[in-house]
């Protein structure tokens, strides 16, 4: 039941352990390797200006594998392409595939949007492509106008700071993972050579022994790597791109969050380590701790990195070098295909996700509608019009000599346009009236709400307002550290804000706190006494005072009846509620302490005083788009 307040503590504390989602890990490591993929990108043109013939020279190099009768030569250039790019597209199928497990794909009526304004924002800008260059060979170089790079586009959106809210990130990457899975199937289908079949077939079988492997729940990592491999030897072999793998073994390979269970088990075989450490239970704690992290995750967390700050810069040394003289840059001017490019991704991308938006949620009367508000929906489909890294692959396999270099002038024209453009949304949004940016940023579409179990008043322990328009759910453990680190943040944040309720649900961490489950019962025995937030302040104030005893001392330093407390002790009279509020952290997907939720929707980083404060800030925002106008 609802609680009076104690006084919040002057002292701030910021807690020294802050959590990540996997998609904020995802656009964390995106944004953070633009700047090498800028730095790669002005390395091949100086590089290949100063001195060209050097340039040509090293990537045209070859370089053979040969075993036995059968072999494979590759120049560079070529190695990197279908070969290191197909890292590359693996962590572009292990993100789609965590979108769909996870993230905002998990609801089928989220899917419909993007998806239509990721296709759109294809279509347009390829059918302005070809009205400059029909009837013409250079037509077939459509392809070149149709991808977003999702590193240089969340990139340089983070450059722009705090003028657009942090859902453009997800809105801008959903879109690029939507049209880059379209965009594989293009270079599989169109830019691919003719295809020979017995190949194919052949890597299609090795597809199916990965499927195979999976199913029985084998993790040996050198087993699936050996049939990538094969898989992908045999799609070289078949001419079909065999980047194409990559997307095909990222999208099978699951993500879900850690399980409670796997967790206590891990928690158990690491005991048993510690208690006898040998050789044979060090690896079952290890596999045991491997096994509670989805494989997509592992597998992000193992791939992404070298893929951004290594396959996809060395993409761009290897295929940015483009001579930039007097007559190469007047040719371009002129060329259709510089301008079918520079206009596709400047103009046509976003006016196709733009459009798509407002069309789709017109002919859904609302029910559909973008994550943000308008003035970011623009925005975002203005960034996507970076499409830097796939958009010069596809120029390499389309084009050749003077038409490739036009095309790659066109990209990387249609970079600094894009940029601008964002830019001036920008400005212009930050001019208007803060009730109408604010309308016009975040827009009034309602999110997904991850809390499983709503507030309740009538059983819900609360401490602030009950009609606040801001509730802050934390799921703790009265014996965690960081939830004791956490908690003068949380008496800060109310003191800060007036418009705030916060929620406490026990989840004890039985596994690693032994005397979590009694704290918490002796929490819910005080609560019969009209004394759970007093208990609560001075059971996280004194972790190191859990035992039985300290709980009686505690109860008769609080005032209460002592007696009374140790009957409920002894009777386990409070283990109902504790096991609820357990059961609905299950079904919130909460593992760990301490876990916050505002407003429903789970909050994802630090729990500092900066952080949680910024979440509430944009909770009231949403609240307040919501009210009716007077």
């Amino acid at each position: 039941m609802p609680q009076p307040d104690a006084a919040p503590p002057a002292d701030r504390t910021m807690c020294n352990r802050p959590t990540t989602s996997p998609r904020w890990t995802f656009i964390r490591t995106e944004t953070g390797s633009a700047a090498f993929l800028v730095a790669a990108a002005v390395a091949a043109l100086v590089w290949a200006n100063a001195a060209p013939d050097s340039y040509t020279d090293v990537w045209h190099t070859h370089l053979s594998v040969e075993l036995g009768d059968h072999g494979l030569s590759l120049d560079l250039r070529e190695w990197v392409n279908s070969g290191l790019m197909t890292i590359f597209f693996l962590v572009i199928g292990l993100e789609v595939r965590r979108e769909f497990d996870m993230g905002e794909l998990r609801e089928l009526r989220r899917v419909t949007l993007p998806f239509a304004a990721g296709l759109a924002g294809m279509l347009v800008p390829v059918l302005i492509f070809l009205a400059f260059n029909a009837g013409d060979p250079s037509a077939s170089g459509w392809g070149v106008a149709m991808s977003t790079d999702t590193a240089f586009a969340l990139g340089l959106l983070a450059l722009l700071g705090k003028r657009f809210p942090r859902p453009l990130y997800t809105f801008v990457l959903t879109i690029a993972v939507v049209d880059d899975f379209v965009v594989l199937a293009v270079i599989a289908f169109v830019y691919s050579d003719s295809v020979r079949w017995l190949p194919l077939l052949i890597g299609a079988a090795f597809f199916a022994a990965i499927i195979a492997v999976r199913s029985s729940g084998s993790r040996r990592g050198p087993v699936y790597a050996a049939l990538g491999v094969a898989m992908w030897l045999a799609f070289e072999e078949s001419g079909v791109d065999p980047v194409v793998v990559g997307l095909l073994i990222g999208l099978m390979t699951f993500a879900y969050p850690a399980p409670r269970s796997e967790l206590e088990r891990a928690s158990g075989l690491f005991r048993s380590f510690r208690e006898q450490p040998t050789p044979e239970l060090e690896r079952e704690a290890r596999q045991g701790i491997a096994s509670a992290i989805s494989p997509n995750e592992r597998l992000l967390r193992m791939y992404h990195p070298w893929s951004s700050y290594l396959v996809v810069p060395l993409f761009a040394l290897a295929n940015t070098g483009i001579r930039l003289g007097g007559d190469a840059l007047s040719s371009a001017v002129a060329s259709p295909v510089t301008l079918g490019v520079f206009l596709a991704f400047v103009v046509g991308k976003p006016l196709g996700v733009v459009g798509a938006t407002a069309l789709t949620t017109r002919l859904s009367g609302g029910r559909l509608q973008p994550p943000v508000g308008w003035a970011s929906v623009a925005g975002g489909g203005a960034i996507t019009g970076i499409g830097f890294t796939i958009a010069v692959l596809i120029a390499t396999m389309a084009f050749d000599g003077e038409r490739l270099e036009e095309a790659k002038i066109g990209v990387l024209a249609a970079v600094l346009g894009s940029v601008l453009v964002t830019a001036l949304v920008a400005f212009v949004t930050e001019r208007l009236p803060r009730p109408l940016r604010t309308r016009a940023l975040l827009g009034t579409a309602p999110v997904i709400v991850d809390l499983a179990v709503p507030v309740d008043p009538g059983r819900d322990h609360i401490r602030g307002p009950l009609n606040a328009p801001v509730t802050v759910v934390e799921y703790g453990d009265f014996e965690c550290p960081y939830c004791g680190k956490a908690e003068p943040v949380v008496r800060n944040l109310l003191a800060d804000f007036g418009d705030v309720r916060y929620v406490w649900r026990h989840l004890p961490l039985t596994d690693v706190h032994p005397r979590a489950q009694l704290a918490a019962e002796a929490g819910e025995a005080a609560a019969e006494q009209d004394a759970f937030w007093p208990m609560h302040d001075r059971l996280l104030a004194h972790q190191d005072r859990l035992k039985p005893s300290d709980l009686l001392e505690h109860a008769a330093e609080l005032g209460l009846d002592v007696e009374r407390f140790r009957r409920s002790l002894r009777s386990r009279a409070g283990v109902g509620h504790v096991t609820e509020d357990t059961e609905s952290a299950d079904l919130s997907g909460v593992a760990g302490t301490p876990t916050f939720f505002v407003n429903g929707r789970r909050h994802h980083g630090a729990y500092d005083i900066g952080s949680l404060s910024a979440a509430v800030r944009a909770a009231r925002d949403r609240v307040a788009l919501d009210q009716p106008e007077a």
